[in-house]
Parts: structure tokens; sequence; C-alpha cells
């Protein structure tokens, strides 16, 4: 038998990364990490036909979900007719004007737009938290799970926390992806680890750190900063000089910081 074309439809959903969550434990492990309260605000990514929606708006005070695709509209919209405080977004997320006060992103997000929707959440001043489902592997790679981290992750680690909240076996979607997805829990710190006027010399830093000039981090702070306090804030961190960049801890990045800027903290903040 010749296999089946794909319909106009499968091809759409493809375009839109979709795979929908049919696994009433993996809702349950989503909603268990996005650890909504009653009275939080919700802005769901990628609400399908309202999986996810139902649940999280039973632990929340109020819910906005966006969905584009106008063939699960309906569907929606019916799981969320008799919820007075569930509201439906007919459009990208992305556009969206990130809410005033405090709140709270969570999705079954398409995996296509993965780095679009974490750099959404990461500059909205009142995120308080992001509970997304992505694929395993990025999620892995955003938290340090593989023993390396991504240069994202380092540049924003003072303001905010990355971890693995768990994984979500591909047979839990449909239809199902070549892949595991891994639930990112990404947290703004009530406190940043480094005054906000230091943050923009930590950020010159790690992009330095991570430029690859010279073949080694060492080589490459040595570029921006005199060799004898590179080699003395790399002991400090416990770092061999020859390290590759992705193997060191964010909390490393923030000692060879507070090293290198200790004697001029003036430089911090230019």
């Amino acid at each position: 038998m010749a296999p089946r074309r794909p319909t106009a439809r499968d091809r759409f959903r493809r375009v839109l990364s979709q795979n929908f969550l049919a696994d009433p434990a993996a809702v349950a492990r989503i909603v268990r990490a996005a650890r909504p309260g009653p009275d939080d605000l919700l802005l769901e990514v990628g609400a399908g036909r309202g999986q996810l929606t139902r649940p999280l708006a039973a632990r929340c005070g109020r819910l906005v979900a966006y969905e584009v695709d106008p063939a699960v509209l309906p569907e929606l919209t019916a799981a969320c007719a008799d919820l007075p405080h569930v509201a439906v977004r007919a459009a990208d997320f992305l556009t969206a004007v990130p809410p005033r006060e405090p709140f709270a992103v969570v999705g079954n997000i398409p995996w296509s737009l993965t780095a679009a929707v974490v750099r959404w959440c990461l500059a909205a001043p009142g995120l308080r938290s992001a509970t997304l489902l992505t694929q395993l592997d990025y999620a892995r790679k955003r938290t340090g799970d593989h023993g390396r981290w991504s240069r994202l992750t380092v540049l924003t680690w003072p303001e905010h926390h990355w971890r693995l909240a768990g994984w979500v076996p591909r047979g839990a979607f449909r239809p199902v992806p070549a892949v595991d997805g891994g639930i990112l829990r990404l947290d703004r710190r009530p406190e940043p680890l480094l005054p906000a006027a230091a943050l923009p010399a930590y950020r010159r830093m790690v992009e330095l750190g991570f430029g690859g000039v010279g073949g080694s981090l060492a080589a490459s702070l040595r570029t921006g900063h005199p060799r004898r306090r590179v080699d003395g804030a790399l002991r400090a961190a416990r770092l061999a000089p020859d390290t590759p960049v992705g193997l060191v801890w964010p909390e490393q990045w923030l000692v060879l910081f507070r090293l290198l800027h200790a004697v001029d903290p003036g430089r911090a903040v230019r």
C-alpha cells in the first residue's frame, strides 16, 4: 500500500510544530512543575485544545490562553466556556504585550519557536516564572544537565535560575514526535546575584569568555584583563587554564567576575 500523502492540515501542523499532549500523567507533571497559586495570573502559550488549560485554570486566579491555529480554537473555546476567569486569545503569543503585574508563563510550546518564546520571557519585566515543555535536548543544554552550560544560561544566571523540572516521553504526544520533551523551568530571582549596575560588565565578561579568542577561556579573558589577575581568578574558581568554556559553571562565572572587578569596582558599572 502506498504511504498516505500528507494533507494540507498535516503540513500546517508541521509548520506550527504542533504535538498535542495526550497523556494525563504528562499533563499533571507539567502542572506540578508550574506550581500555580490561587491568586496567580498565567499566560499559556500554544493552548491547543485545552489539555493543559483546564488543569491550570483549576489552580490559578486568572489565565490567558494563546492559540493561533483556527482549526483547534473552537475546541479550546468550548473547553473554557464554563471558566469565567479564562480568556482565550486567537493571537500569536510572541506579539503579546507583557502584563504590567507579576505573571507566569506555562505551555506546551511550538518547538520551532522555543528560542523566541524564551527570549520573550527573559525580556518581560513582570515575569516571575516560565514552565515550558520543550525538546528534551534543549532543556538539558540550557540547564547544565549535559555537564555543559550555554552562553544564554550563563548570561542570564544572575537574574534567572534555570533547571530541568522533568521529562515527557515522545509517546505522550499526538502526533508522536521524533524526540522526548523536557520541562524547562525558568525563575526570575527575587534579588539578582549581582547589583543591577554590575550586570552590563558581567555580560561583557561572559561574551568575552565565550568569544573563543585564543582557544581557551583563560586566553579569551586575558584579552580584556591582566594575565596575573585572570590566572588568580581561575585558581580561586578552581578552573584549569585550559578548561573549555562550556564546562564552567554559572557559579564559577560569578567568582571570576567578582575577582576580576574587585580592585576597581568602577569598571563594573561602565
